[in-house]
């Protein structure tokens, strides 16, 4: 199965409470539908210091958000949109943009 959302990707938030805000995507846990997003779904974790070096304190970090809530964003008419699938004259597949047909890959 091809990847509609991919590493490097920058994406919009649809839904939730980050909604509108975008990213580029670190990294995608296609096993579970999830994708870890740059400032999107931030968490606070509380941590003991483990040593004198490594102190404690409460520390942010992006929780994995569903890949269903988030669209990616085309570079060409920066906008949010549906990506659909193209297969070139030399037998490759690129992802598309739906809205203006631009290769997004």
């Amino acid at each position: 199965m091809a990847a509609k959302i991919k590493r490097n990707d920058t994406v919009q938030v649809m839904a939730g409470k980050d909604r509108g805000r975008r990213g580029d995507v670190r990294q995608v846990l296609p096993r579970d539908g999830r994708a870890i997003v740059t400032g999107v779904n931030m968490m606070k974790k509380h941590q003991r210091a483990r040593s004198p070096q490594e102190p404690g304190g409460i520390i942010q970090s992006e929780a994995p958000i569903q890949i269903a809530n988030l669209a990616v964003v085309c570079r060409a008419c920066d906008r949010a949109v549906r990506v659909g699938f193209k297969v070139l004259e030399d037998g490759s597949k690129v992802r598309v943009c739906k809205h203006c047909n631009e290769t997004i890959d």
